[in-house]
């Protein structure tokens, strides 16, 4: 009986999920935090700043695997087949010509700028920006197939922002590789960065790669600034999608899992792409990945008209299932929002020194805001929020923007000011699935996954009469690193494609909400005065 390992990296920690190849049965999980991370070491937050060191990914990578290996039974250790990864992104990192992160080097052990970017770090608006306005000067839109607008959170613009500020870190860097990339070339024991095969999903949704400009666009880069030739090796050439293997589980390594050697590693993508494929998503339905961000995910054979979809994160071949155009789109903050609501509330319970009780209500504030804001029948009058608090990614990224809360008076109280960001996040959502639908691509419903589609069912009721579509929520807790099993088991060759290989591992759906017909036409009207709000606040920000 094969199984394979699913390594999905999120933001803050990482884990490990043993699937059977055969049922889908998830048989073993396990959790491991980033230590560094946890104390938001090297991230500054006020500035935009969030850094992670890559022993982080290493300790957590042993330490996860170990976990879900030793719960098991001994011969499912031993049948393990394929490796799987998936992670955030953008997540780039300065590396050497052996693929070696900088920050793993004794002189820039410390040094933020030679660790992982995390996809939330928006230090590089400006070098966004100046992309963006290169663009719109250039005979040739460079831009077309990423939405048109260039995003801060993106390969090229860290970058760029980069080697501008540190010049150790740029003359020390051979190239910079995605998350997703590294770790298979790691546990593959790569030791030279031109050996290794990149993510069709991470090169051509952030880095620009286009089979029509044979990899990347060469001239428009280096007329931003030379400097950026020098990191463009390898994404010249070939990139690969997630089905293929991008080599053999090293000696090292099968040693550090106890695992046998040579079991085969697939190359990596991005975990909403895979979450998508681990919630059995098909035509027509919009894949969304609900946590601290959204990512939202369509697929679509190829089209006979040429579909630019204007605004969204990029429309690439093959990133989600081979065969197919998958498109990304996204918000920048969906659960963040309400984590940023409850650290307000919170800030008097520093003042509390029994720490049991603190934690208590600590725990209860969200729920027990849930629970009232739920109690509250919406009216075309409420106050309107906007859910900008991280900037906006999609439709038209632009992380200059800030969040909104409008429309206070001395009668708004905690639950009711929780509603509103709600509804903001979920207008957020619609944003989304309307430009789609306006730019050619039908929306029948929403697949949701991830931790807030799987608790709470206020967020998703809302989410569908917003929306005044279904929503399926699908029934595994770890649907990207399902996503990722799916890819290792089709690399390891157990499948002939990764749609057999989602008849054969997916789990299906545990529950659909359908709109409240009462409250659509009131979101509806809601919703509009959202893209009013949004309009006033665009028109007096940068």
């Amino acid at each position: 009986m094969p199984y394979t390992i699913g390594l999905d990296f999120g933001t803050d920690s990482l884990r490990a999920l043993i699937v059977d190849v055969d049922s889908g049965e998830e048989v073993g999980m396990s959790v491991a935090e980033y230590e560094r991370w946890k104390s938001q070491k090297y991230c500054n937050p006020l500035n935009n700043q969030f850094r992670q060191h890559p022993k982080d990914y290493i300790n957590a990578m042993k330490k996860a695997i170990n976990q879900a290996l030793n719960s098991v039974e001994d011969h499912v250790r031993l049948n393990v087949i394929g490796i799987g990864v998936d992670t955030t992104g953008s997540t780039p990192c300065p590396v050497n010509a052996a693929g070696i992160p900088l920050a793993m080097l004794p002189e820039f052990e410390e040094n933020p700028n030679a660790m992982f970017h995390l996809w939330k770090d928006h230090t590089a608006t400006e070098e966004a920006e100046e992309i963006n306005n290169a663009n719109e000067k250039s005979e040739n839109d460079y831009l077309q197939y990423v939405g048109g607008i260039y995003s801060s959170e993106w390969y090229w613009a860290k970058i760029l922002h980069t080697c501008r500020i540190d010049r150790k870190v740029r003359l020390a860097a051979f190239t910079w590789l995605e998350h997703c990339d590294w770790i298979p070339f790691l546990i593959t024991g790569g030791g030279d960065v031109r050996q290794l095969k990149r993510s069709v999903c991470a090169a051509g949704h952030k880095a620009l790669w286009h089979k029509d400009y044979n990899g990347v666009p060469v001239d428009f880069l280096s007329g931003l600034d030379p400097v950026l030739l020098n990191f463009k090796y390898n994404l010249l050439e070939n990139v690969f999608s997630s089905e293929v293997s991008a080599g053999s589980l090293s000696p090292f390594w099968a040693d550090q899992f106890g695992l046998p050697p040579a079991l085969v590693v697939a190359v990596g993508a991005y975990d909403a792409h895979m979450g998508a494929v681990g919630g059995e998503i098909e035509p027509g339905y919009l894949s969304k990945v609900i946590g601290t961000s959204t990512c939202d995910i369509m697929v679509t054979p190829k089209l006979e008209k040429n579909i630019l979809v204007r605004g969204i994160c990029g429309q690439v071949y093959g990133s989600v299932l081979p065969g197919m155009l998958g498109l990304e789109a996204g918000q920048s903050a969906f659960g963040d929002v309400y984590a940023w609501f409850k650290k307000v509330i919170n800030w008097p319970l520093e003042m509390i020194e029994d720490q049991t009780l603190r934690k208590e209500i600590e725990e209860a504030i969200i729920p027990q805001l849930t629970n009232q804001a739920a109690a509250i029948s919406p009216t075309v009058n409420d106050m309107v929020s906007l859910d900008w608090m991280n900037g906006r990614r999609s439709p038209d990224a632009n992380q200059f923007l800030k969040g909104v809360v409008s429309g206070l008076n001395l009668g708004i109280d905690a639950p009711r000011i929780f509603k509103s960001l709600v509804e903001a996040t979920c207008f957020g959502a619609r944003s989304i699935s309307d430009r789609f639908t306006d730019e050619g691509i039908d929306v029948k419903g929403v697949i949701a996954l991830g931790g807030i589609a799987r608790k709470s069912s206020y967020v998703m009721q809302m989410l569908s009469d917003v929306l005044n579509k279904p929503i399926k929520v699908g029934a595994s807790d770890q649907t990207c690193a399902l996503g990722a099993a799916m890819f290792a088991a089709t690399a390891a060759g157990k499948f002939t494609s990764v749609q057999e290989a989602m008849s054969r591992m997916g789990r299906g759906f545990d529950k659909t909400y359908f709109p409240n017909v009462e409250r659509v036409d009131v979101y509806n009207i809601l919703y509009q005065k959202y893209c009013e709000l949004g309009q006033t606040v665009e028109k007096i920000t940068k």
